[in-house]
């Protein structure tokens, strides 16, 4: 991991809804989603049940320039939708790579708010990356697909420890080059 100051998240358009900077009146929404096992039991960092505290410090770290991984709410108020359906993160990588992170409410899953996020995200190139990196458990295929969907190849398996399991977890990696 490279550690460097990153400027602000930028507000990026996603079609029906935008990527924007996390706020504090997001604590509620990413509470909710985020406490729920499906969501965490699909990430790596997501600890199930969430203790207290834990997403008043998520939100409080992405909100600090500071911080290495840039992180931003998948917002639809535009559209008189909800105003976090889900999260989506960079992280920096050194040789100028970056690794996506995203979930998704599951009330919004196989809608499309994944891909879409993901592909603005890609179109968007924030950090001006050469390549993206990412990485879900070889048993959601839901996420699979969203990536080859924008564009990423598989790249390999591998395996990471997931907080909510308490183990490791098969994965696949997945890479786009942007250049």
């Amino acid at each position: 991991m490279v550690e460097e100051v990153l400027e602000a998240p930028q507000v990026i358009d996603a079609g029906s809804f935008v990527l924007r900077p996390l706020r504090k009146s997001d604590e509620g929404m990413i509470s909710f989603y985020a406490g729920d096992e499906r969501i965490a039991r699909m990430t790596r960092s997501v600890p199930h049940p969430l203790p207290p505290g834990a997403v008043e410090q998520y939100v409080k770290r992405a909100m600090e320039p500071e911080t290495g991984e840039v992180i931003w709410a998948m917002d639809a108020t535009q559209n008189g939708g909800p105003e976090v359906m889900g999260v989506i993160s960079l992280l920096p990588m050194d040789r100028n790579q970056a690794q996506v992170g995203y979930w998704v409410g599951p009330s919004h899953w196989n809608t499309g708010v994944a891909s879409a996020a993901v592909r603005a995200l890609v179109e968007a190139n924030p950090m001006k990356n050469a390549t993206f990196f990412a990485e879900v458990f070889q048993e959601n295929l839901a996420s699979a697909r969203v990536l080859t969907n924008c564009g990423f190849e598989y790249l390999g398996d591998a395996e990471t420890f997931s907080v909510a399991r308490n183990s490791r977890v098969p994965t696949w990696t997945y890479t786009r080059r942007l250049d």
